[in-house]
Protein backbone atom coordinates (compact mmCIF):
# COMPACT_ATOMS: atom_id res chain seq x y z
CA UNK A 1 0.00 0.00 0.00
CA UNK A 2 1.41 3.48 -0.90
CA UNK A 3 1.17 6.14 1.85
CA UNK A 4 1.08 9.52 0.35
CA UNK A 5 1.65 12.75 2.64
CA UNK A 6 0.52 15.90 1.04
CA UNK A 7 1.35 19.59 2.13
CA UNK A 8 4.00 20.11 4.65
CA UNK A 9 3.47 23.88 5.00
CA UNK A 10 6.41 25.84 6.32
CA UNK A 11 5.87 25.30 9.53
CA UNK A 12 5.99 21.44 9.47
CA UNK A 13 9.61 22.25 7.42
CA UNK A 14 11.14 24.20 9.95
CA UNK A 15 10.41 21.65 12.24
CA UNK A 16 12.39 18.68 10.03
CA UNK A 17 15.36 21.43 8.83
CA UNK A 18 17.88 23.14 10.63
CA UNK A 19 18.12 26.15 8.00
CA UNK A 20 16.66 29.70 8.33
CA UNK A 21 16.21 32.61 6.50
CA UNK A 22 17.75 33.47 4.34
CA UNK A 23 19.12 29.45 3.90
CA UNK A 24 15.89 27.82 3.89
CA UNK A 25 15.07 27.21 0.19
CA UNK A 26 12.21 24.92 0.05
CA UNK A 27 8.38 26.46 1.04
CA UNK A 28 6.34 23.57 0.45
CA UNK A 29 6.26 19.53 0.04
CA UNK A 30 3.18 18.48 -2.26
CA UNK A 31 4.14 14.92 -1.64
CA UNK A 32 5.85 12.12 0.01
CA UNK A 33 5.33 8.50 -1.46
CA UNK A 34 6.93 6.25 0.98
CA UNK A 35 6.64 3.50 -1.07
CA UNK A 36 8.60 4.45 -4.29
CA UNK A 37 11.00 6.44 -1.65
CA UNK A 38 10.23 9.93 -3.30
CA UNK A 39 9.31 13.27 -2.22
CA UNK A 40 7.64 16.30 -4.33
CA UNK A 41 8.43 19.85 -3.05
CA UNK A 42 8.40 23.32 -4.08
CA UNK A 43 9.98 26.49 -3.84
CA UNK A 44 8.21 30.23 -5.08
CA UNK A 45 10.89 31.91 -6.39
CA UNK A 46 10.72 35.88 -5.99
CA UNK A 47 12.62 38.69 -6.56
CA UNK A 48 12.82 39.43 -2.94
CA UNK A 49 15.53 36.70 -2.70
CA UNK A 50 19.00 38.16 -0.89
CA UNK A 51 21.07 37.08 -4.42
CA UNK A 52 19.20 38.53 -7.07
CA UNK A 53 20.67 42.01 -6.17
CA UNK A 54 24.19 40.47 -7.12
CA UNK A 55 23.55 37.65 -9.35
CA UNK A 56 22.90 39.07 -11.99
CA UNK A 57 22.37 43.37 -11.82
CA UNK A 58 19.56 44.05 -15.04
CA UNK A 59 19.35 39.91 -15.34
CA UNK A 60 18.12 37.99 -11.97
CA UNK A 61 19.05 34.49 -12.71
CA UNK A 62 19.24 32.03 -9.16
CA UNK A 63 22.66 31.01 -8.91
CA UNK A 64 22.81 27.14 -9.78
CA UNK A 65 24.59 26.22 -6.26
CA UNK A 66 21.96 27.49 -4.59
CA UNK A 67 19.41 25.12 -6.85
CA UNK A 68 21.53 22.19 -5.89
CA UNK A 69 21.10 23.38 -1.93
CA UNK A 70 17.74 23.20 -2.67
CA UNK A 71 17.27 19.93 -4.01
CA UNK A 72 19.65 18.58 -1.35
CA UNK A 73 17.01 20.11 1.76
CA UNK A 74 14.36 18.43 0.07
CA UNK A 75 16.57 15.17 0.20
CA UNK A 76 17.22 16.09 3.65
CA UNK A 77 13.38 16.42 4.25
CA UNK A 78 12.72 12.95 2.41
CA UNK A 79 15.27 11.38 4.78
CA UNK A 80 14.28 12.58 7.88
CA UNK A 81 10.68 12.02 7.38
CA UNK A 82 11.89 8.04 6.66
CA UNK A 83 14.07 8.14 9.74
CA UNK A 84 11.88 9.90 11.82
CA UNK A 85 14.53 12.40 13.25
CA UNK A 86 13.81 16.00 13.66
CA UNK A 87 16.28 19.27 13.82
CA UNK A 88 16.12 18.86 17.62
CA UNK A 89 17.81 15.80 17.49
CA UNK A 90 21.13 17.20 17.24
CA UNK A 91 21.68 15.56 13.76
CA UNK A 92 22.22 17.02 9.94
CA UNK A 93 22.81 15.30 6.46
CA UNK A 94 25.82 17.10 5.29
CA UNK A 95 26.91 16.55 1.48
CA UNK A 96 29.40 13.96 0.95
CA UNK A 97 29.66 14.15 -2.99
CA UNK A 98 27.83 15.88 -6.38
CA UNK A 99 27.39 13.55 -9.22
CA UNK A 100 26.28 13.88 -12.69
CA UNK A 101 25.12 17.30 -11.91
CA UNK A 102 23.50 19.59 -15.12
CA UNK A 103 21.67 22.88 -15.55
CA UNK A 104 19.46 22.50 -18.08
CA UNK A 105 17.69 26.10 -18.28
CA UNK A 106 18.02 29.53 -15.88
CA UNK A 107 15.63 29.87 -13.14
CA UNK A 108 13.92 33.71 -13.04
CA UNK A 109 12.13 35.70 -10.89
CA UNK A 110 8.04 34.58 -11.32
CA UNK A 111 9.10 30.71 -11.28
CA UNK A 112 7.98 28.25 -9.49
CA UNK A 113 10.69 24.98 -9.19
CA UNK A 114 9.66 21.78 -8.21
CA UNK A 115 11.52 19.55 -6.94
CA UNK A 116 11.46 15.71 -7.63
CA UNK A 117 13.96 13.19 -4.91
CA UNK A 118 14.55 9.38 -5.17
CA UNK A 119 15.88 8.22 -2.39
CA UNK A 120 18.45 5.32 -4.52
CA UNK A 121 19.99 4.09 -1.40
CA UNK A 122 20.55 4.31 2.60
CA UNK A 123 23.09 1.92 4.38
CA UNK A 124 23.89 3.17 7.97
CA UNK A 125 24.75 7.29 8.04
CA UNK A 126 24.95 7.18 4.27
CA UNK A 127 22.14 8.48 1.39
CA UNK A 128 22.22 8.91 -2.46
CA UNK A 129 19.36 10.38 -4.12
CA UNK A 130 18.29 11.14 -7.98
CA UNK A 131 17.13 15.36 -7.88
CA UNK A 132 15.60 17.04 -10.45
CA UNK A 133 14.40 20.40 -10.23
CA UNK A 134 11.95 21.52 -12.50
CA UNK A 135 10.06 24.29 -14.02
CA UNK A 136 6.68 23.78 -15.70
CA UNK A 137 7.50 20.51 -17.65
CA UNK A 138 11.34 22.16 -18.49
CA UNK A 139 14.07 20.68 -16.35
CA UNK A 140 16.24 23.61 -14.74
CA UNK A 141 18.68 21.10 -12.83
CA UNK A 142 19.81 17.81 -12.19
CA UNK A 143 22.27 15.99 -9.58
CA UNK A 144 23.20 12.71 -8.03
CA UNK A 145 23.37 13.98 -4.18
CA UNK A 146 24.96 11.82 -1.44
CA UNK A 147 24.67 12.88 1.62
CA UNK A 148 25.85 11.23 5.49
CA UNK A 149 24.02 12.30 8.81
CA UNK A 150 26.36 13.29 11.28
CA UNK A 151 25.47 14.52 14.90
CA UNK A 152 25.92 17.69 16.13
CA UNK A 153 25.75 19.48 19.31
CA UNK A 154 23.76 23.53 19.27
CA UNK A 155 24.60 26.08 22.09
CA UNK A 156 21.93 27.28 24.03
CA UNK A 157 21.21 30.21 21.35
CA UNK A 158 20.56 26.96 18.25
CA UNK A 159 24.48 27.62 17.07
CA UNK A 160 26.84 24.97 16.46
CA UNK A 161 29.31 23.93 19.44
Amino acid sequence: MTTTTTSFDICEILKLLPHRYPFLLVDRVIAIDEEKMTLTAIKNVTYNEPFFPGHFPGLPTMPGVLQIEALAQASGLLAIHRSGLRAKDGLVLYFAGIDNCRFKRPVIPGDTLTFHVELEKNKRDIWKFHTRATVGDELASEADLICVLRTVSYDTEGSAA
